[in-house]
């Protein structure tokens, strides 16, 4: 290979940066293709069909594999500091946590995250999942920003993320070992990974195995420092609400280092049968597991407690767990059109304790008259799905090209919570030994069908139009119970008759689209699309009738029990309608690439987090219209060979456009702590909560050869705008979360067969809150008692180290 050449494909390496807008021309292919690029492309699936970006028109941002590794992008965390649009709040390993995209949310933002969101699809490979699996082995990942209900179900009323796995090969055989250990910033200890690929040819050119399997420890740097020594004897606030003795420490508390530390293990093993191109047939089995000892995030200062510790009693830790199995089979219809069809399996679960003590006080059930109080609480959820999805995808050419499917989904979940009040003396230990207080379940069931279908036709080599339509319908029913064994309930929720509901709709989403390439290097597009989300129980146990204790004898108001009345049981859908132009240049010879999108979203029947009228616990609710607004920009400009400049930068403006009453709970500041609870209308104009503004990067990156390889320096500035933390903010007790940049570095020495590099994230240890945990009315004092309600998420501090790759 010639210099020029070495030197040419080292820039590429180095450059292909995440967003396709930045890349140089996207070449589009199936799926279950392995080539990650193509010369100077990236490929890309994400319209189901093969097309270069310059004749995709659609907004599509792309990851490659090199840059997956360069800018040690590791799960979906990662991915929002270089993809326009998307905001991600990393609030720790104990979820997957909350990604948003263009605005379109409108639920308080949480310090512990989510493991489930359907306003968006994300997949691996061809199966939808809502899960952060680790990004390894991965030809690339696509990002669709809008809605995309046309061709993708289950949950893209704002977009979709799809992880492109590297598929076996084949032909050849080959490995991967990667490692890296690294320091971290107010962590006590050293945290590594390390992780291989092996690929066995065991029928050669017909049937291949690919396996990839990995181990992540990551130390931690929250500290746990006022956790009780025993529940039940030790006092949680031993010398009063304004600060902890020595002695009062000795005597009742004890702390913990690094509690929101990670231990994952992941694999993903795949079996292909090659029969030819004609058809294939690829089994992915996956499983990852992860460990962390408590939250990523401080107390705000409670009872002394820093930037890096959090003062809950107890520990918190969390074991999640997920399982993913399908089969995806390719076929040739008679050169008529292409076959997919997939059929997965894949399950989540997730155990999990809390500090309860805050939410008991809340709820002035006098437990505090015991010194000693504290409580705790156990949860214990499973999600299992099963989808299938048969997709045909027209190959006989001529200015005419179609998609034709259908979908199904079956989502069941499970939960099962229990509150402890260990060794308070209103629990009898004879007949309640695990000093219950409150225990429930809920067991749901979900199940969507659709049909879908689109079809382009080109008017002119250069012009086209696409128009496609989905229609869907879904049924949603759920059951449950709740006990309070401190009130001589049964201990079990299972002895008590189930309580539940039904509901369900149909409808249709559709979409047209035109795009026409003025040249080779410019196109333009325009797009009107609609997205859907379907609606769902809600994970609260339904109320029973009668109400026990009611005051007014209505069957409406007991807050001493929580539970779901029948109009909080069930939420209905929403939907989104898109209207997007954008524009695709390439100049002087590629040298420099521009993408400009501005884009106007709708948004219908808001699905939005409130809380239950009994017990002010969690639900979802229906309410009023918004609408996200803002543009997208990227750019790289390659001056002199081996040089690149590369950005990204977009602005999102989205607000209600409709009052919403009695929407918004707080605790009323005007009563005495703890008051009845109170609820504010969302109004007309509020900024939509969990998105930035403004966000953007800057990054450059140099290539030079050195001894028959290449040195490759890259340097990238990051910046999230402002958050607002939930709907009217300002006078509902939110937050508006600081702007931040952050730097990141990396020095690489690459060969054919091996890389080494020493990396640094966050390089001036910028201090960002991320997020928050419940809202300023929790705060202060509760009958004496210092609350530790609320809570903020803390950005990752400086990361620094070393890592290295080795193939074969």
């Amino acid at each position: 290979m010639s210099y020029r050449a070495k030197l040419r494909l080292g820039l590429l390496s180095a450059t292909i940066f995440t967003s396709a807008a930045l890349a140089t021309p996207v070449m589009a292919q199936e799926a279950q293709e392995a080539a990650a690029t193509d010369g100077d492309y990236i490929i890309v699936t994400g319209t189901r069909r093969s097309t270069t970006i310059m004749e995709t028109p659609i907004n599509i941002s792309a990851v490659s594999a090199e840059e997956l590794a360069r800018q040690r992008i590791q799960d979906v965390r990662d991915l929002a500091d270089f993809t326009p649009g998307l905001t991600i709040s990393d609030t720790g390993p104990g979820t997957t946590g909350s990604i948003v995209l263009r605005g379109l949310s409108a639920s308080d933002v949480d310090a512990t995250g989510a493991n489930y969101d359907d306003s968006l699809g994300v997949y691996l490979g061809e199966v939808p999942l809502y899960y952060d699996f680790k990004l390894l082995d991965i030809n690339r990942v696509e990002t669709l920003l809008g809605p995309q209900g046309t061709l993708y179900g289950l949950g893209t009323l704002a977009g979709a993320i799809r992880y492109i796995p590297n598929r076996p090969d084949v032909s050849n055989f080959s490995g991967e070992v990667h490692g890296s250990f690294y320091g971290k910033s107010h962590g006590s200890k050293p945290g590594y990974q390390g992780d291989a690929v092996l690929n066995i040819p065991i029928v050669r050119d017909y049937i291949a195995f690919r396996s990839t399997t990995g181990y992540y420890y990551d130390p931690g740097f929250i500290d746990y420092p006022l956790l009780i020594q025993t529940p039940g004897v030790s006092l949680p606030q031993p010398d009063g609400p304004d600060g902890v003795s020595d002695a009062g420490y000795a005597a009742n508390l004890t702390g913990r280092k690094d509690l929101n530390f990670e231990k994952t293990f992941t694999t993903r093993n795949q079996l292909l049968f090659y029969i030819d191109e004609d058809f294939s047939a690829n089994i992915t089995y996956a499983f990852q597991r992860t460990k962390t000892g408590g939250s990523q995030s401080n107390s705000v200062g409670v009872l002394g407690t820093g930037k890096y510790e959090n003062a809950s009693r107890y520990a918190e830790p969390v074991n999640r767990r997920a399982h993913l199995l399908s089969l995806e089979v390719n076929a040739n219809i008679f050169d008529i059109a292409d076959l997919v069809a997939t059929t997965a399996y894949t399950e989540v679960k997730s155990d999990a304790q809390r500090d309860n003590t805050d939410l008991l006080l809340d709820l002035d059930y006098d437990y505090e008259l015991f010194p000693a109080f504290t409580s705790w609480n156990e949860s214990h959820t499973k999600r299992k799905q099963y989808n299938q999805e048969i997709r045909l995808v027209s190959r006989h050419g001529g200015p005419f090209s179609w998609v034709l499917g259908g979908f199904y989904n079956e989502n069941r979940y499970g939960s099962d919570y229990a509150e402890h009040i260990p060794n308070h003396p209103w629990a009898d230990p004879v007949t309640n030994p695990e000093y219950l207080e409150y225990v429930s379940y809920i067991r749901s069931k979900v199940t969507e069908t659709a049909f879908f279908g689109e079809g382009s036709f080109k008017i002119t080599p250069d012009w086209q139009v696409t128009a496609g339509a989905r229609y869907f319908k879904y049924t949603s029913n759920i059951a449950g119970a709740q006990t309070l064994p401190i009130l001589g309930d049964p201990l079990s929720p299972y002895e008590l008759t189930a309580r539940g509901g039904e509901a369900g709709k149909s409808g249709w989403v559709w979409k047209f689209n035109s795009s026409y390439n003025f040249s080779e290097n410019l196109m333009a597009y325009a797009t009107y699309s609609k997205g859907y989300r379907i609606g769902g129980p809600n994970s609260v146990a339904p109320c029973p009738n009668p109400l026990p204790n009611d005051p007014d004898g209505d069957n409406v108001n007991n807050t001493q029990i929580i539970c779901a009345l029948p109009n909080e049981i069930q939420f209905g859908p929403d939907t989104t309608k898109n209207i997007e132009v954008g524009v695709r240049t390439q100049l002087f010879d590629r040298k420099l690439t521009f993408n400009f999108n501005v884009y106007q979203i709708k948004w219908q029947g808001l699905q939005v987090d409130s809380a239950t009228l009994n017990g002010i616990t969690g639900i979802t609710v229906n309410g009023g219209g918004a609408k996200s607004e803002g543009f997208e920009t990227s750019f790289q400009v390659r001056p002199f060979p081996g040089f690149s400049i590369q950005g990204t930068y977009s602005y999102t403006d989205a607000k209600l456009t409709e009052d919403v009453p009695g929407i918004i709970p707080i605790n009323d500041p005007a009563g005495s702590y703890p008051s009845a609870p109170i609820t504010l209308a969302a109004l007309s104009g509020d900024r939509l909560p969990g998105s930035a503004k403004n966000s953007g990067s800057l990054g450059a990156t140099y290539t030079m050869p050195v001894m028959d390889g290449s040195l490759i320096a890259n340097w990238t500035a990051t910046y999230r705008g402002n958050v607002v933390t939930r709907l009217g903010w300002d006078r509902a007790y939110g937050d508006k979360l600081p702007s931040y940049v952050m730097h990141r570095a990396s020095l690489t020495y690459e060969r054919d067969k091996y890389s080494v590099s020493l990396f640094a994230n966050n390089i001036f240890d910028k201090f960002a809150v991320v997020s928050v945990q419940n809202d300023r009315s929790r705060v202060g004092l509760n009958d004496g008692v210092l609350l530790r309600y609320y809570k903020h998420a803390i950005a990752n501090p400086r990361t620094f180290g070393i890592e290295a790759r080795v193939k074969y």
